[in-house]
């Protein structure tokens, strides 16, 4: 910048001295490329309108008299870098301090008023906002004057706005048609004007305010209307603001008619000597739960009587002379003389065992939290806090009783009433629903045939499938259709929760029911179900599997239990139970039919073991045969034609790559593990069943081949009526023993073994 001034005054002394001749001037054209000329027409609204006043001559140049159009301020490159303003100059804000004086009309005390107010100019994008200093009780909205934008000069140059080099201490801002004299700056705003290359000029004097002064003269001159004693309380609230001495209290108000004890806590609070006393409402108590028992205020030792208005004061006024009321000269009586006084519980009264009187309740401190114990111990100097016990008894435990099941809905519903004012469902066990809900084969139901215990001829002979549902405990009863019986089958029972009488005997009607549950069921056992008295009698393997594997849950299937009660009549009669064997078993081959078996070990035990115990034992140490083909393949086959099963070819193909050396034969449990990744719908027993009856080489490994073929009844369809079939009951049970494992011998020898080893 000081470059260019140089040059520019160079060039005017050259003017002046130098002849205007050929050689002696310079070409204002040397050097120059750009010749256009500005356009002074345009549209505006669709308006031809002309505005080339300020438009500059041939290639840009200004015309002689016309000064350069502002629209923004112009930095040095020294300033901020090469960096645009709005990044150079972020956050950075010229301040100057100006006023400015408007003309109060019809006022006697003052013609005109001088307002102070500071300019902020921003750097950035050369907005202004101009701020006036907040006066009091001036009766003007004061603040921000002007907020913050690009304001316009004055005209006739109206259309430019302001810019840093508008700026200087001493010049003067119309704005808005408001003249403002700078009067000074900032240290910031000073330094910055001078490395622009400006000279700012020396602080100029603040104009008074005749208004702000005459305020002053009147409030010198101003005396209180009233007698002021001064009552200094704020530096106790500075010292002891929010700490609180806390103290355990007992009431003890049984004298009195349907009185109880109360237990209190006191709240002391140092920062301005109040008291609080809260209770605490144990439940079922009987009493309003009203935690405050006294609000927060001072508490007098001794209930005061209720004086006139007037009588008690915090301050005593003596009329020194002139009249009563508007004249007269008070003063505060220093003496208090005639005031009553109240005296008040101070923190020196609280301690341990002390009795307060808490209008006219005495109250007993008993005990007090550890930052009480530190205030006293600092302070006072107390060093013994032995708590007193507050011999209260307890409270006797209300015992919930709820009236006894209507017989609307289930008994959740009817109790969900009682519980709740707005009846809610009741809710489900999701868990036990997720964990035990059909999962593939799996289908978490266990299945016992079941018998009537009757003495009507014609109820007999009837038999029902008993479905217990392990996902929620539920029951439901079928029966079979049997020809030419006179009684139509279908559902007896639909599936839902059903009491169990036993375990209600000798039980409250209000009490919680109980249903029967999965170890309730066993064979031999007895259900009773809606009046009507069931025996089951037989179970399927899924149920008898299901009942060993979870022995833990079913004791009449635990193998442990039940051999623990053989060993009582054995212990002192084992020769006697081997000679019982032996002589039964004629062909001396340690082996026992099924039906001997059971014969025996009913009479040994002496009724120890019910039927489904017995039946444990046999599947324990029996030896399981291979099913019969001809009486397995139409079960499997009819088991894929209901499913509508069709996938043998896919089956064929997945068992391929799994051969041994390029034959037909597979490994048994990859076979296993073929079947159940392609959900074919038979169960494990099944599928171990066709293996038995398939053909296998040296090392075990089964023909696919040969196992595909007894299950594909699209074109291998079994003849079944070579075969009389079991017929099929419900679901992919087919009633008595076509599904189950066939027990063909018993192995006692290894029985006895076993309870010799626990004798």
């Amino acid at each position: 910048h000081g470059d260019s001034l140089l040059l520019d005054a160079l060039k005017k002394i050259l003017k002046m001295a130098l002849p205007f001749l050929p050689g002696n001037s310079f070409d204002k054209n040397l050097g120059k490329d750009k010749f256009h000329k500005s356009h002074a027409f345009d549209y505006r609204e669709n308006n031809p309108v002309f505005f080339g006043e300020a438009k500059p001559g041939i290639g840009g140049e200004l015309l002689p008299g016309q000064s350069p159009y502002k629209n923004v301020s112009s930095f040095p490159k020294g300033a901020g870098g090469e960096k645009p303003a709005w990044v150079a100059f972020d956050k950075q804000v010229l301040r100057f301090y100006a006023y400015f004086q408007e003309t109060v009309q019809e006022k006697r005390e003052e013609l005109y008023r001088t307002r102070y107010c500071s300019i902020l100019f921003h750097l950035e994008d050369d907005t202004i906002q101009v701020n006036e200093q907040k006066a009091e009780n001036s009766g003007i909205p004061q603040g921000t004057l002007i907020r913050r934008h690009r304001i316009p000069c004055p005209p006739p140059n109206d259309d430019q706005f302001y810019t840093v080099e508008d700026f200087n201490v001493g010049n003067q801002m119309v704005m808005y048609s408001k003249i403002f004299q700078i009067v000074d700056c900032d240290v910031f705003t000073r330094n910055f004007l001078r490395k622009l290359g400006v000279r700012v000029r020396d602080p100029l004097d603040l104009p008074s305010d005749p208004y702000t002064e005459h305020r002053e003269k009147l409030a010198a001159t101003m005396q209180p209307l009233r007698p002021y004693e001064k009552l200094d309380t704020l530096k106790q609230f500075l010292e002891h603001d929010r700490q609180v001495l806390r103290f355990v209290c007992y009431w003890d108000d049984t004298e009195n008619m349907f009185g109880d004890p109360h237990e209190l806590e006191l709240h002391y609070f140092l920062a301005d000597d109040t008291v609080e006393i809260l209770e605490k409402v144990l439940p079922n108590s009987g009493r309003e739960a009203i935690p405050v028992f006294l609000k927060r205020a001072p508490l007098p030792k001794e209930p005061p009587s209720l004086h006139q208005p007037g009588v008690q004061t915090k301050k005593t006024v003596l009329n020194v002379f002139g009249p009563t009321g508007h004249g007269g000269r008070y003063i505060f009586d220093a003496h208090k003389t005639g005031a009553v006084h109240t005296d008040y519980y101070h923190e020196s009264d609280l301690c341990i065992g002390a009795v307060i009187n808490v209008w006219g309740r005495k109250a007993t401190v008993c005990d007090c939290d550890e930052f009480t114990k530190n205030f006293y111990r600092t302070k006072y100097g107390i060093v013994r806090f032995e708590p007193i016990k507050i011999a209260q008894p307890p409270p006797p435990a209300m015992k919930r009783e709820f009236p006894p099941y209507n017989g609307i809905g289930s008994d959740e519903d009817s109790l969900s009433s009682c519980l709740y004012l707005i009846p809610k469902p009741p809710r489900k066990d999701f868990e036990r629903f997720m964990d035990k809900d059909r999962q593939g084969l799996d289908s978490n139901i266990l299945r016992f045939v079941a018998q009537l215990e009757t003495t009507r001829p014609i109820d007999m002979d009837r038999r029902f499938i008993i479905f217990y549902y392990l996902a929620d405990g539920t029951i439901a009863v079928y029966e079979p259709p049997q020809r030419n019986s006179g009684i139509i089958g279908g559902k007896f029972l639909e599936r839902s929760k059903q009491l169990n009488p036993c375990n209600m005997e000798g039980k409250s009607p209000t009490q919680s029911p109980i249903y029967y549950q999965a170890e309730d069921l066993y064979l031999g056992g007895t259900l009773e179900l809606c009046k009507h008295r069931f025996r089951l009698i037989d179970a399927d393997e899924y149920a008898l599997r299901y009942m060993e594997n979870n022995a833990d849950q079913f004791p009449h299937a635990n193998i442990s239990l039940i051999l623990a009660k053989l060993k009582g009549p054995a212990s002192s009669h084992i020769s006697m139970v081997k000679t019982a064997f032996s002589e039964v078993d004629t062909e001396k081959k340690g082996k026992l039919s099924i039906e001997k078996f059971r014969t025996l070990v009913r009479g040994l035990s002496h009724g120890l073991l019910n039927e489904h115990e017995i039946i444990t034992l046999g599947r324990h140490y029996g030896e399981h045969g291979t099913p019969p083909l001809a009486s397995l393949i139409p079960i499997i086959q009819q088991d894929l034609r209901r499913n509508n099963y069709k996938e043998f070819q896919k089956l064929l193909n997945s068992l391929s790559p799994h051969a041994t050396g390029g034959s037909v034969y597979v490994e048994q449990e990859m076979l296993k593990y073929v079947c159940k990744t392609l959900q074919v719908p038979l169960s494990d027993q099944l599928i171990d069943g066709t293996i038995m009856n398939c053909d296998k080489d040296s090392n075990g490994h089964v023909n696919y081949h040969h196992f595909v073929m007894f299950l594909n009844w699209v074109e291998h369809p079994f003849d079944g009526a070579a075969v009389k079939a079991t017929p099929r009951w419900k679901g992919s049970w087919t009633g008595f023993g076509d599904n189950r494992e066939t027990v063909t011998m018993i192995n006692y020898n290894a029985l006895l073994a076993d309870l010799s080893s626990q004798l």
